[in-house]
């Protein structure tokens, strides 16, 4: 015979010497907050619950046939439900459904961060230069410039400074990972240094750094000292323009002040295509240690770089 407690105690205790017998319990008298516990003295002992009243959040795995049908349920010793409200569970679903939206991908982050950064820049450049850029044209069209060779001068001279920086910088390397980018082939200074003197040889006297150079430069140094992320972001920027539209800006330049003549510059030793993969590699690489926030401060960055990077551009028209 079953002896059980008062429901005001919360706790009902079912005991039973009979074999394979099933008790018959009222699931609507429980309260939230009770806890059930059977106690079973012979193998195999059942007892039978409303299924009706039982909501998802209980442990049991059983499937309801008609409305409150009886289930007899095996109990192991001092089992126990745990009940939950219908609204905790509409409460679970919506933080469940938070967190998704908080996963969403970044544009271009399945391909890897490199692809992040891509894009945003992309969406940097002016409609007329890519069919990705988001930016209205300011001034002339490339098409229309008329450079001169002062200017083309000193443009070359202030970019020989921002690449000597760079370079001096993953040379020293304040943060580790700047070792990383050392010797990758993309370096500029050298074939640079050859063009100016190319020019030397021709007649022409080379400038002295201008502001545009010597800001960018002095930024360069200050930010890989301090924020390795927005470091890597001009890092970036400047190696992988420079082999894409830079080309582009260096066949038109010279198409219209050098006779066509193909400058050190826009030259690279072996496959670009090749080294450029390669330091996308190891941008990802790096970038695979850096939190969601460190990569966004990284991208936030990018606009700076097209500032800097834009007032040294201009130097060609000058």
């Amino acid at each position: 015979m079953a002896s059980i407690t008062p429901l005001s105690q919360s706790q009902f205790t079912v005991s039973s010497k009979l074999q394979n017998h099933c008790f018959s319990i009222p699931f609507s008298r429980f309260t939230q907050s009770s806890n059930l516990t059977l106690k079973k003295s012979t193998k195999n002992q059942f007892s039978s619950i409303p299924f009706s009243r039982i909501t998802r959040s209980s442990n049991l795995s059983l499937k309801k046939s008609t409305k409150n049908q009886f289930f007899p349920v095996p109990f192991s010793q001092s089992s126990k439900f745990s009940l939950k409200k219908s609204s905790r569970m509409v409460l679970v679903s919506a933080t469940t459904s938070a967190h998704e939206k908080s996963k969403k991908m970044y544009p271009g982050e399945a391909k890897g961060f490199v692809e992040e950064m891509r894009f945003v820049a992309m969406k940097l450049h002016t409609k007329d230069q890519s069919k990705e850029g988001e930016k209205e044209p300011e001034g002339q069209p490339m098409a229309k410039w008329e450079p001169s060779v002062d200017g083309y001068l000193k443009f070359l001279v202030d970019s020989k400074l921002v690449y000597d920086t760079l370079e001096k910088i993953m040379e020293k390397a304040p943060f580790p990972e700047y070792a990383e980018f050392r010797n990758t082939g993309l370096e500029r200074s050298e074939g640079l240094a050859k063009d100016l003197g190319w020019f030397r040889e021709q007649g022409y006297a080379i400038p002295e750094p201008s502001t545009p150079g010597l800001s960018y430069a002095r930024y360069l140094e200050e930010l890989s000292e301090k924020d390795p992320q927005a470091f890597i972001c001009h890092f970036y920027n400047t190696y992988f323009a420079h082999s894409a539209g830079g080309r582009m800006i260096g066949r038109k330049v010279a198409e219209k002040i050098l006779d066509k003549k193909e400058l050190e510059f826009y030259k690279w030793d072996g496959d670009l295509s090749q080294l450029l993969q390669s330091v996308r590699e190891k941008l990802n690489k790096v970038a695979e240690n850096w939190t969601r926030e460190e990569k966004n401060h990284c991208l936030e960055e990018t606009e700076k770089s097209f500032k800097f990077s834009g007032e040294i551009l201009r130097l060609i028209l000058s």
